[in-house]
């Protein structure tokens, strides 16, 4: 049952993110930020600059710079660097957190890489060869390291969620659930490292196990809490709002960064002339919208005179 619970919610986890990422492709066309500087622009973002500046811009060819892109992305995911400007107080609680969770995605990578080299013949131990020796050290050190971030960061962020009144109105019950799950994933690996599986060998043959579809007992109640937790943890994360994790994409590249340009015939004039057909409902009474009209129906007619207006 072990093994079909991992299996489950591995699944479920694939499946979600794909049904979120899909429905937010099929959204309809945003309303663009095009916050400079932009990142992709490479040299020019150095001043805030776009390739609009260039004169006849619409006849030569756009460049994207994956450099400076990355440049900018990865000090954010890895150090949080905008809440370190914005919120240094929160900065000190969330970032050991996320590097807690990333520490326990590279365990999880290196176990999964662990087990496929078990899998090969390559033995993973102390005194492997130099391969299994580097994965089996580096695992070690991928796990306490989601441990001590991952424990310290939760319990910050926590005492924080209960007791700091600028987060009061910001604080729902399921952020605080949220927060004890993740622990409550971290304390389970703690405590079959700690009792049970100090090289996490016995995690990796289970892992091991999933890849070649054998399902033998853990052998450690532990292992099997820390596998139910950690399985459960997976299939609930991409169900809620902690699914920034990948929606942060769409925000920054769709949304914040967003410059393509609007050409006669092309696809953002397509989503355009679509959205102009949606009906609008608003209050507001200069639009007069009864949820009938669209927004071309409004944008195109003449707003009446209230009567107020000074006459020349």
């Amino acid at each position: 049952m072990l093994h079909v619970l991992t299996y489950l919610c591995v699944a479920v986890f694939v499946i979600a993110v794909a049904v979120r990422a899909i429905w937010l492709y099929k959204m309809p066309i945003h309303l663009r930020w095009e916050l400079y500087p932009v990142p992709h622009e490479g040299e020019r973002a150095k001043h805030g600059g776009s390739y609009y500046e260039q004169v006849d811009w619409w006849t030569k060819p756009r460049h994207f710079s994956l450099v400076g892109t990355l440049c900018y992305m990865l000090p954010e995911m890895l150090f949080l660097k905008a809440l370190w400007g914005e919120n240094r107080k929160l900065w000190y609680r969330s970032a050991p957190l996320h590097w807690g969770l990333y520490s326990l995605c590279g365990l999880a990578a290196l176990l999964i890489l662990g087990a496929l080299a078990q899998i090969v013949g390559v033995t993973v131990g102390s005194d492997a060869s130099l391969v299994g020796m580097a994965i089996y050290y580096l695992t070690i050190l991928a796990g306490i390291g989601s441990m001590v971030f991952g424990i310290t960061g939760a319990v910050a962020m926590l005492h924080m969620r209960l007791t700091d009144e600028d987060l009061a109105n910001f604080t729902a019950p399921r952020d605080i659930f949220n927060l004890g799950f993740i622990l409550l994933g971290f304390i389970s690996v703690f405590l079959a490292f700690v009792i049970a599986d100090r090289s996490f060998s016995i995690l990796r043959d289970y892992i091991q196990n999933l890849i070649t579809f054998k399902m033998p007992a853990t052998g450690s109640g532990l292992v099997t809490f820390e596998m139910v937790v950690l399985s459960l943890l997976v299939a609930y994360v991409p169900l809620t709002h902690m699914s920034h994790f990948f929606i942060k994409w769409f925000t920054y590249h769709e949304i914040r960064w967003d410059d393509e340009p609007n050409m006669r015939g092309g696809r953002i004039e397509g989503r355009i002339n679509e959205a102009l057909k949606y009906p609008v409902s608003w209050s507001a009474d200069h639009l007069a919208a009864d949820g009938k009209k669209n927004w071309a129906d409004i944008a195109t007619e003449e707003i009446p005179a209230s009567g107020n207006e000074k006459k020349d």
